[in-house]
């Protein structure tokens, strides 16, 4: 089968589109025929060694963390899926990944796929959807009625988190570009902002919020700003570097390390068919083109989330 592969950390151009060997289920493995992936910021980190240590693996390693496809095969003791199912799936970040046309997934981390969208579109739900979900109700336990500021709103996670919190009640404030704005509001932001000037403070923007939610990487002291953005007892979650905790006035503070979760990826999709949760897909590419995908992603060129279609 054709796969994407690196045999050695480095930058974009170690990504080879080759020939392997088609990969075998094991004990609870089942064996899906890819019909796309999708990039992630942290296909970028893993395969660049920056995240060697937080997560071994393997070389020659497969990137692609995003499955969507078709059940081809099981492995011994799986149960609850058949031959020819649609499937999506958060793959381990320590397995070899989606970009080929067949793959291993742990028949816990599946989940069916939506109804309501094409299967390439929906490679694009499971790794931003579980990181919308675990920031907003494990790290920051959102609850009906609270305010919240989410900052890179308009990215693959942020735009999912404005929809979940606007669907729980919450009231949302979204920050990020002004070619956004309309669709933001479209997902139920009920206000939404330029890029913050931190040093104007939590009240220009309407705040401070009991719940703040960052996407954005910024360096230390500006993430330390974003703890005046967080209200007396409120909470921060981000995936782009911690934002100090502040004992004295209650605010607590968690960083994201998204995991695989089939049962949360499942209640993901049902959102989705139900169109309480919708997906924005800028680019789609082909998997012989995911080292210049790489390349556009590290110069800042990609237009948006990108799914990336199988060989």
């Amino acid at each position: 089968m054709k796969a994407v592969r690196f045999h050695e950390f480095g930058g974009s151009e170690v990504l080879r589109y080759e020939d392997v060997e088609r990969p075998v289920p094991g004990i609870g493995q089942v064996l899906v025929r890819v019909a796309a992936t999708s990039f992630n910021p942290v296909d970028d980190h893993i395969r660049a060694g920056g995240l060697a240590e937080m997560i071994p693996i393997s070389l020659p390693y497969v990137p692609g963390i995003d499955l969507a496809g078709t059940v081809a095969e099981l492995g011994a003791e799986v149960t609850g899926v058949e031959v020819g199912d649609r499937v999506v799936a958060m793959l381990p970040l320590d397995s070899a990944g989606a970009a080929a046309e067949f793959a291993l997934v742990p028949a816990a981390s599946l989940a069916p796929a939506p109804r309501s969208i094409d299967l390439i579109e929906a490679a694009a739900l499971p790794l931003t959807g579980l990181a919308a979900w675990q920031t907003l109700f494990e790290l920051a336990e959102l609850k009906p009625g609270q305010t919240v500021l989410v900052n890179g709103a308009g990215g693959g996670v942020g735009s999912l988190v404005v929809q979940l919190a606007a669907g729980a009640g919450a009231h949302v404030t979204a920050v990020d570009t002004p070619q956004n704005a309309d669709r933001l509001r479209g997902y139920g932001a009920e206000r939404v902002v330029g890029p913050l000037d931190l040093a104007a403070g939590p009240a220009a923007v309407g705040g401070p919020f009991q719940v703040v939610v960052n996407h954005v990487r910024v360096s230390p002291p500006e993430l330390a700003q974003l703890t005046d953005y967080v209200a007396d007892g409120g909470a921060a979650a981000s995936s782009a570097g911690p934002i100090p905790e502040d004992p004295a006035r209650g605010v607590r503070s968690a960083s994201l390390w998204v995991r695989s979760d089939g049962a949360q990826l499942t209640e993901l999709v049902a959102k989705v068919d139900s169109g309480d949760l919708r997906l924005h897909v800028a680019a789609r590419r082909q998997a012989s083109e995911l080292a210049a995908v790489h390349a556009d992603a590290g110069a800042g060129l990609l237009p948006g989330k990108t799914v990336v279609l199988a060989p």
